[in-house]
């Protein structure tokens, strides 16, 4: 790369690590004030473990070797990287720390902190680097599958595990019986535009270049959040009569969900379906969990499982061979959606299968669950031994 490229990289690489961060906000203002630092340390604490496993063999293992399956250990503690190649490592790494950050919104208000440390290593050495590796590097891509920067990858693979853990752990005390507010919109807010702002280095970094097509990706992007909260918004004020922020927000992020496989390989007017079919579309899966009881605290299932789906698979539709290198169905390439098809379901599997296995072994050794006198007395005084807000203080 030139030096131009170089810097775009280098900026959408640091771009990706900060939606971690804000992603803690988004998740931290939707739990209750006794829980807020709990899951702002779920995330903060994500991005230091999974540094050390992508460092140590996860990078390897997604882009090593030649292997269709998996890859090999040639790229262990960076060994044989530098220059562009480093950048890559890097670049890649802030996606794999990202991935497993999205599940704890799922599991907030009662999982115990030393199962969740257990569960992301486990998790990032075990899935993430499979199915990157698969998507990116391997089977699913030879096949004819595509994702442009993480559908399969990201959304689809942690909202699946986000299931499988939620139906383990079960309800949160009161869940169905009694209102479970946000403690601080203005919070998740704030979280939302931190996103939305990395979201950019996500998208259009994928290009790995600057250049039209990350261009593209950045446009695309942008009407991709846009119209997922138009459409959120639009579809509760019709069902409840009231616009609120917090629609607006998941809506933004179901739109940036489902326009991450496709942003490099469809155009402006194909990004407004993106966005309005998932905004509607994520708001409808959110209230699936009430009606088949499990508890995904934070809507990590029916933003990103669902919002992953959709993107995925409207890509096998609308791709467009004059923006991306490839066509879909529409422009006379049936093919692509079944390739599309073929990744989905390969994903859920392998991610579903295998993160119960380790929920089980995390279950087995440390335990899953906080107890009910912590989950009443809330995560941050009971297992962290701290307090979000003292506004007694003296």
């Amino acid at each position: 790369m030139d030096s131009g490229d170089t810097a775009w990289i280098l900026m959408s690489s640091a771009l990706v690590l900060f939606m971690t961060p804000g992603l803690a906000l988004f998740y931290g203002g939707m739990v209750r004030a006794k829980n807020v630092l709990n899951m702002l340390m779920m995330n903060f604490f994500t991005i230091s473990i999974v540094t050390v496993i992508w460092v140590a063999v996860g990078y390897s293992i997604a882009f090593g070797g030649d292997n269709s399956i998996i890859g090999d250990f040639k790229y262990w503690m960076f060994q044989d990287l530098e220059g562009d190649g480093l950048l890559f490592a890097m670049f890649q790494m802030t996606f794999a720390i990202i991935t497993p950050a999205l599940i704890s919104g799922a599991v907030a208000d009662r999982m115990k902190f030393s199962a969740w440390v257990v569960f992301v290593s486990l998790w990032a050495l075990l899935v993430y680097p499979v199915v990157a590796h698969w998507a990116w590097a391997g089977w699913l891509g030879e096949l004819g599958a595509i994702d442009f920067a993480g559908g399969l990858v990201v959304h689809i693979n942690a909202g699946v595990a986000a299931l499988v853990l939620v139906l383990l752990l079960g309800k949160r005390k009161g869940f169905g019986d009694e209102a479970i507010r946000p403690h601080s919109l203005p919070l998740t807010l704030i979280g939302t535009g931190m996103l939305w702002f990395g979201w950019f280095g996500f998208n259009a970094g994928s290009a790995i270049a600057a250049d039209g097509l990350a261009v593209n990706a950045m446009v695309t992007t942008q009407i991709g959040a846009a119209l997922g909260a138009l459409g959120w918004v639009a579809a509760e004020w019709r069902k409840t009569g009231a616009p609120t922020t917090l629609g607006a927000a998941s809506g933004a992020i179901a739109g940036l969900v489902a326009i991450t496989p496709a942003a490099g390989f469809v155009g402006p007017v194909a990004a407004f379906a993106f966005g309005i079919v998932a905004g509607v579309a994520c708001y409808y899966a959110v209230s699936l969990k009430f009606r088949f009881g499990y508890d995904d605290s934070l809507d990590v299932v029916g933003v990103h499982l669902v919002g992953g789906i959709v993107g995925s698979l409207l890509l096998g539709l609308l791709a467009q061979e004059g923006v991306g290198g490839t066509d879909g169905a529409l422009f006379g390439n049936a093919a692509l959606i079944w390739y599309q098809l073929v990744g989905v379901v390969a994903v859920l599997v392998f991610s579903g299968v295998v993160t119960y296995v380790i929920a089980r072994v995390v279950e087995a050794t440390v335990g899953l669950r906080a107890t009910d006198k912590e989950e009443a007395d809330g995560l941050d005084i009971s297992i962290h031994e701290e307090r979000g807000y003292v506004l007694d203080a003296r």
